[in-house]
């Protein structure tokens, strides 16, 4: 049985996260810790690779944001990292429904609003009010900027794959 995950599908997922990680590097300022434009690449992953393959970017490329900016919030970064992991999954199914700016606008909304939403109990009232702002604006960034990219880069990332494994 042949796999699916050749040599090249897990290069582009290398250099998805690796493009995330440049991204951890550009920061925009909030109230608390600060907020990366690391999900971007995670989001090209997602169209482009696979909603799968966008996951498992997302989560790495928010766990080694965090890790270069010295894990802030602590533990709760897995469960940040989970949450990323979900909304590019669900960003990455529903453009490839050809549902493109919907998608978009799940990613920003979900991210901006509904991913901080535990810290609400976990942290205070205060906290998720002074984090969505920031949020918000991070995730129109990375979302934009994404957005902008994916039909630019899918012929570069078809190069060498297969049509069933590159989801544009």
């Amino acid at each position: 049985m042949k796999s699916k995950h050749n040599g090249k599908f897990i290069s582009m997922c290398a250099l998805f996260t690796a493009l995330s990680v440049v991204g951890a590097a550009i920061k925009v300022p909030a109230v608390v810790a600060s907020v990366a434009l690391d999900a971007f690449p995670a989001l090209l992953a997602a169209a482009l690779l696979g909603g799968g393959a966008g996951a498992l970017v997302g989560a790495l490329g928010h766990l080694i944001s965090a890790l270069l900016g010295g894990f802030p919030l602590g533990p709760m970064h897995f469960l940040i990292a989970g949450e990323m992991a979900v909304l590019v999954w669900l960003f990455g199914v529903v453009y490839e429904k050809k549902h493109k700016l919907s998608a978009g606008g799940l990613f920003v909304l979900g991210n901006s609003f509904a991913a901080p939403f535990p810290f609400i109990f976990l942290v205070s009232k205060a906290f998720y009010i002074a984090m969505v702002p920031s949020l918000l604006i991070g995730s129109i960034l990375n979302t934009v900027v994404a957005l902008a990219a994916i039909p630019r880069l899918a012929a570069f990332v078809s190069h060498g794959f297969t049509k069933e494994s590159v989801k544009r």
